[in-house]
């Protein structure tokens, strides 16, 4: 069976919005470029500075602790160097990531996304060539239109593809085929990736990105319908290559 690419997905600041993209070029044994590149750093973090590496995603501000965050539009600008955010309640606001002055207006910007009963946003920060995503290994997420819709029906509505941060959003294969993808290769436009596990979720998927406001519980339903609160797979990029909307997939 074959199916299409349908959305790519990046998330240039950690659970601070996410950007659609036409096409991109992946590298072998990299992540989706610039995806999760900065995140926001609390005041309790473990660690001072910028990363010196991949830390736990206890440590920066996200969708699970700060729902109205699940809102947030961003995208990148001037080849990479800025990003545009906006919500519904904020207004639209460029940034560059990488100065003193765009991560202080970031912080600005933020406060009243964010909860006082959390630890404060305290600094916008980078590890350089790794990801700042929930894992530490250089995975794309892969997720299947399908198993959307079927997971729709059990909650009654449509649910958004933007509750889930997934990377490459296909279409074509059957509700949930992708969990029988595992140890797998799957080739997208050029690229040939090895599916490696399934994605385990957490609360932020319970949030509206339109509205930042919880209405649906996505993992209660998971649980009482499949035993799991699994949705899409991680993979690795074995062979890099271009991607486009509307390329096929398939397994080799």
């Amino acid at each position: 069976m074959t199916g299409r690419l349908t959305h790519i997905l990046r998330h240039p600041i950690k659970s601070i919005g996410w950007e659609n993209l036409a096409s991109v070029v992946l590298t072998a044994g990299a992540i989706l470029p610039l995806d999760r590149h900065w995140a926001v750093a609390h005041e309790a973090a473990e660690f001072d500075g910028n990363p010196d590496g991949w830390y736990a995603k206890r440590n920066f501000v996200r969708g699970v602790a700060g729902p109205e965050l699940m809102a947030v539009q961003a995208e990148m600008t001037d080849s990479n160097r800025k990003v545009r955010l906006s919500h519904p309640a904020r207004p639209e606001m460029e940034i560059a990531p990488d100065t003193p002055q765009g991560a202080a207006a970031l912080l600005e910007w933020l406060a009243p996304l964010w909860p006082t009963t959390r630890p404060a946003a305290a600094r916008l920060v980078s590890a350089g060539d790794q990801a700042l995503s929930d894992v530490p290994d250089p995975f794309v997420a892969v997720l299947n239109q399908s198993s959307l819709r079927a997971f729709g029906q059990r909650a009654g509505r449509d649910l958004s593809i933007h509750r889930f941060r997934g990377n490459l959003w296909l279409d074509g294969f059957a509700p949930w085929e992708e969990f029988d993808w595992i140890g797998k290769e799957i080739r997208v436009g050029e690229a040939l990736l090895r599916v490696e596990e399934p994605i385990t979720r957490c609360n932020a998927t319970k949030v509206d990105p339109e509205t930042g406001l919880p209405d649906v519980d996505t993992l209660g339903i998971l649980e009482a319908a499949y035993g799991h609160r699994d949705f899409g797979v991680y993979a690795t990029v074995i062979e890099g290559g271009a991607l486009n909307i509307g390329d096929e997939a398939s397994l080799t």
